[in-house]
């Protein structure tokens, strides 16, 4: 069982960035296997698939509510996908997590992390 661990997300005001990172703590785990993606579920809504990207990372996917703002990324090498986050505003409220495998890398998923972004 594949067990993703994220980190970065942390307290920001509106127009700030962070830049969140996903890898596996399973050594013999290669992410670069899969099709690897970002949920985010703002408080009290349902979780929702924000950007993917393919196993080689030369195509991506974005929901309308972050393209142009959000990079998603991944360091085959390092093992790590990666969510680059700029001009975040209020909405972008709400606990992110990493997905990995699946059709819509929901095989598996992370415990999340936590960002919040305030005036």
């Amino acid at each position: 069982q594949l067990q993703l661990v994220e980190s970065g997300g942390g307290s920001v005001q509106a127009g700030g960035s962070l830049k969140l990172s996903c890898t596996t703590s399973q050594p013999g785990y290669l992410l670069r296997m899969c099709g690897m993606g970002w949920y985010r579920q703002p408080p009290g809504k349902e979780r929702g698939l924000i950007s993917t990207i393919d196993t080689a990372g030369t195509s991506t996917w974005y929901s309308d509510s972050v393209k142009g703002r959000f990079t998603i990324s991944r360091d085959n090498d390092k093992n790590t996908l990666y969510l680059e986050m700029n001009s975040l505003k209020i909405e972008d409220t709400g606990v992110y997590f990493c997905g990995a495998c699946g059709r819509a890398a929901d095989g598996y998923l992370g415990q999340g992390t936590q960002v919040t972004v305030s005036t």
